[in-house]
């Protein structure tokens, strides 16, 4: 049994290191190349520049990821679920406003999500470019690199719908050879200078802020930043691997990553006097290891480049639907590839992905294009986790020690994006387009909703109470023709006063009497716990209008349809409700009848008398809401009997006076 426990944490390690840490086990590929290109080239480096770069990369990897992430914020899951959407749903009843760094953060990561796979796979690409091998070389120009940078993505995002366990078995050993590789070399390489090694100290770190060789001065963190990129990936994908697996397998990482930095510096090291005059753009990764395992590096460096885009894309499919289950991003349909929870895979967020990640290399071209709009948007994401993360803290921690830890954090993300947005101009323009794009659907989505409820007319709203006698007497009124069994209406009824919109009395009374034997008024509840399912039942003092209310975790499948069926068999077997036997059926003792769902679908009645911008926001929602995954999908009601009807959405109703009748005279 022991060593069966021991092979399932090595195979979870394993798995954890095919999904988690691609993006930040990349970070050595670009990372000291942008330092070199921040100095103005190799002839410009000096043993203090080299040194000071080491030692930003050290406590950044240090404070960013491993203090706050590892160390605290991966203790702040909802049950077994990370990300900024999952640590937003644990602090949202503290303050209202909240919700704003949730989606400033929500949006950010999603647009780092459409970078990663671009930059990282071309960093790993250009490696073979002019490259000779056995005389050939294998790719002569920067197009070829682009050409097979389009292959791969188109590669890679079509096995997503694989399911994330079937990469992790797959990548994971080859991220385990990737990480052994970093190591491997790095100490190679760092034997030659163990010097570099005082990099440790903090000293070295801000002495680099200061150094003439440092011409941009503190705006080289927005360079230094891109190695801790992959750390809000660490706490997206816990439901996909859990926290003891990425606390199992990062000081393994973190040792190779360190190690490989201080070989790539202790190479630079050894060869300043032959850059002195030297015009060449070298990138230290490559530059650094013997001709005989040249191809293999960049082979293994374009697979790890690969898993850097699979940790995103994973980590994305997490924050979409978290996003959804607390409405802040319209309904995705979301399959799930394996049986377990964490395993998720959403089609359309998949493409429109792979979309963006095209159009960000086809329009930059080069790596060096790329790395001018990256780390921006992470950086954004991060200083919302340390926002919402106060709040959490207070909770759990001394106040002091909260509010000391989130502005010791914060004053360093402050500084981290003010140095990254000095590249808005090179290209951290396209990566606020992105973001602002994401941003402005959560926005019109989530303050949609709560402006259209604001302005709704009370008047539009009953109490079901008020109709309950009525629906008694339509249901025995034997003289209206059976409609159906049971009649089920998915609207928002209050538990406490019973209210409901007019529109789904109208549509059983008004349109065409709908008489069933049962009424359902089902309302479907959203709640903080990731998987729970649970359900009340109000009968009303009645034996067939029941006041169904569903309450799922912001993760779980809502299927309406499955769970509706148990519901009536536990209510008829406690004699709550009539059983409803079957003359004609295929199932010999059928009790239950059959159901019809009634959906509703608005339409914003131009005769609304509201605010120009609060009408557009409220159309823009609508819009939205009637172009993404329609209800049937959503709640699973594909193969069940669903009737949509279309009803206008009347927000303060705009007065209209009254028409005069004139005599008709006859003109000769």
């Amino acid at each position: 049994m022991q060593s069966q426990n021991k092979k399932s944490f090595l195979w979870g390690y394993l798995i954890t290191l095919g999904i988690v840490y691609g993006d930040i086990g990349t970070s050595p590929l670009y990372v000291m190349n942008a330092l070199i290109s921040d100095a103005g080239g190799v002839k410009y480096l000096t043993k203090d520049y080299i040194l000071g770069g080491l030692s930003l990369i050290f406590w950044t990897l240090m404070l960013m990821t491993t203090v706050k992430y590892v160390l605290i914020v991966l203790k702040a899951d909802n049950h077994g679920e990370g990300g900024i959407f999952s640590l937003y749903s644990l602090v949202k009843n503290v303050k209202a406003w909240l919700i704003i760094p949730a989606l400033i953060g929500g949006a950010a990561l999603l647009a780092d999500g459409t970078l990663t796979p671009a930059v990282t796979i071309t960093s790993a690409i250009e490696g073979l470019k002019g490259v000779k091998f056995n005389g050939d070389v294998l790719v002569n120009s920067q197009t070829e690199v682009v050409v097979a940078v389009a292959l791969i993505l188109v590669a890679l995002f079509s096995i997503q719908r694989y399911g994330t366990s079937f990469i992790g078995k797959a990548f994971g050993p080859l991220m385990l050879v990737w990480f052994l590789f970093l190591l491997i070399f790095g100490v190679t390489n760092l034997i030659s200078a163990p010097e570099v090694l005082i990099a440790l100290s903090p000293v070295y770190a801000i002495k680099m802020l200061f150094l003439p060789a440092n011409k941009i001065g503190i705006f080289i963190l927005g360079s230094i930043f891109l190695a801790t990129t992959g750390a809000e990936a660490l706490y997206s994908d816990i439901g996909h691997v859990g926290r003891r697996n990425i606390y199992g397998t990062w000081p393994f990482v973190c040792v190779a990553l360190l190690l490989n930095y201080f070989g790539q510096g202790a190479y630079l090291l050894t060869h300043l006097e032959s850059f002195q005059n030297s015009t060449a753009i070298i990138n230290p990764f490559y530059e650094m290891l013997p001709t005989s395992t040249y191809l293999f590096g960049v082979v293994i460096a374009t697979i790890a480049a690969i898993i850097a885009s699979q940790a995103l894309i994973t980590g994305s499919f997490t924050l979409v639907e978290e996003a959804v289950g607390l409405k802040i991003l319209p309904r995705v349909k979301v399959k799930h590839p394996a049986i377990s929870k964490g395993q998720i895979y959403i089609s359309s967020i998949n493409w429109s992905l792979f979309v963006c990640t095209m159009a960000v290399l086809l329009y930059f071209q080069t790596s060096e294009h790329m790395e001018a709009a990256y780390g921006l948007a992470i950086t954004v994401t991060m200083l919302m986790t340390t926002v919402l993360l106060y709040h959490y803290l207070t909770d759990k921690w001394n106040k002091i020690a909260a509010l000391t830890t989130a502005v010791f954090f914060s004053i360093i993300e402050s500084i981290f994006l003010i140095a990254s947005l000095s590249k808005f101009v090179h290209g951290g323009y396209v990566t606020a387009i992105i973001m602002s794009i994401i941003l402005a659907i959560m926005v019109i989505w989530f303050y949609g909703n709560r402006v259209r409820d604001r302005y709704q007319d009370k008047s539009e709203k009953v109490s079901l109470l008020d109709y309950r006698d009525t629906l008694q007497k339509l249901s025995n009124d034997e003289k209206q023709q059976m409609y159906i069994d049971n009649l089920v209406l998915l609207a928002h009824v209050d538990k406490y006063d019973y209210t409901i919109k007019r529109e789904i009395i109208y549509s059983i009374l008004d349109k065409h009497p709908k008489r069933a034997k049962v009424y359902w008024f089902v309302t479907v509840n959203t709640i903080d716990d990731p998987y729970a399912r649970y359900y009340t039942v109000d009968m009303m003092d009645t034996n067939n209008i029941v006041s169904l209310q569903l309450y799922f975790g912001f993760k779980a499948k809502q299927s309406i349809n499955l769970y509706l069926y148990q519901i009536v068999n536990d209510l008829m077997s406690k004699g709550i409700i009539d059983e409803q036997p079957q003359s004609y059926t295929t199932t010999p003792g059928r009790t239950v009848g059959d159901f019809c769902f009634i959906l509703t679908q608005e339409l914003l009645s131009p005769n609304t008398r509201i605010p120009k911008w609060a009408k557009n926001l409220i159309s823009a929602r609508i819009f939205i809401q009637n172009h993404s995954t329609n209800a049937v999908d959503w709640f699973g009601l594909e193969f069940s009997d669903v009737e949509i009807e279309k009803v206008p959405l009347f927000l303060k109703r705009r007065v209209i006076p009254p028409i005069q009748q004139r005599e008709l005279r006859n003109l000769k």
